[in-house]
Order: C-alpha cells, then structure tokens, then sequence
C-alpha cells in the first residue's frame, strides 16, 4: 500500500474511533433520559445501543468479540469472588457470568 493510502486509511481510523466514542457518550444520554421518563422500550433500546457501541468500538480498537466476552465473564468471576454487593443482594454477577457461559 503506497504511503499516502496508509495515511488515509490511518486517519480514516482515527475518525471512526472518535466518532464512536460520541457514540458512546450519545447512548447513555439516550438511556438516562430513557431512565428518567421510565421508558422500557427507550432504555432496552439505549443498553443495546450502547452495549453494541462497546462491542464495534472495541473491534476497531484491535479486541476481537470473544475476547471481550471472554474479559466480561472474568470480571464477573472476579466480583462474585471479591463478594460484590450485586451478588450478594440479587445474584446479578453470577447470572449475567452464566448468560455469558451460555452463548
């Protein structure tokens, strides 16, 4: 690849992972406000905007899917051990480390 189609294709790159990234801060806006007027359907739409965010913004970053599967359950397998309050008071940290297992 001639230098001048590397610097393009480096800062077309860059552009995409800094347009994610306002992605990012653009979801949560959307699943705060989706919080405060009690809307299921604006807050599943805001998680799965955001989590999907994560995933593609992870990708472009050079982290495959399943090592960010792989790093979510071993933090989940962490906090249970740690004794996170999540876990001890609802069991969410073991059932999201299964859901995760299952897929």
């Amino acid at each position: 690849m001639p230098n001048r189609e590397r610097e393009v294709d480096l800062a077309r790159r860059a552009k995409v992972i800094e347009w994610l990234k306002t992605e990012v801060v653009d979801h949560v806006a959307h699943l705060l406000k989706g919080i405060w007027e009690g809307s299921q359907v604006k807050i599943v739409d805001g998680l799965a905007s955001l989590i999907s965010c994560g995933y593609i913004l992870g990708r472009r970053l050079g982290i495959s899917y399943r090592s960010l599967d792989e790093a979510i359950v071993d933090k989940m397998k962490k906090h249970r051990q740690d004794g996170h309050q999540l876990e001890d008071w609802y069991g969410d940290i073991s059932a999201l480390e299964e859901h995760l297992r299952k897929r």
